[in-house]
């Protein structure tokens, strides 16, 4: 990114929130917050810092690090990028607390119940559980 130009989502104040909820990923909870909920903008080297962007660099540089950045990964072999790029999507996917929440209480409950469960509660009850 250009250190100067600047990034944010101002219509946070008046008019909702990104949708892609991509914030919380990049930032964190408190500057996800922060950004949101005060929709100020930030130019290239505090995004940079925030860890928004991967690089700030002048404007008359911008264009040469993008090129040495696409020449680096073209290098990849197209499988090998497909793979890292779904992996990587999954775990970004997979990072919803509350879900993973829900999914383990319930699973607990469902094992607590089954047949092993049930034998593993009574097993314990009668020589201990360590």
């Amino acid at each position: 990114m250009n250190e100067k130009a600047r990034i944010g989502y101002p219509p946070a104040r008046v008019w909702g929130c990104p949708t892609t909820a991509m914030w919380v990923y990049r930032l964190g909870l408190e500057k996800a917050k922060y950004m949101l909920f005060t929709g100020n903008l930030v130019n290239g080297r505090k995004a940079e810092k925030m860890v928004l962007i991967h690089q700030a660099v002048p404007l008359a540089k911008l264009d040469r690090s993008v090129q040495l950045l696409t020449e680096r990964i073209k290098g990849v072999p197209k499988n090998q990028l497909m793979m890292m790029k779904i992996t990587i999507n999954q775990a970004y996917e997979n990072m919803r607390l509350s879900s993973s929440q829900t999914i383990a209480t319930l699973f607990e409950g469902i094992a607590r119940h089954s047949p092993e469960g049930v034998h593993f509660k009574k097993r314990a009850e009668e020589v201990g559980f360590k």
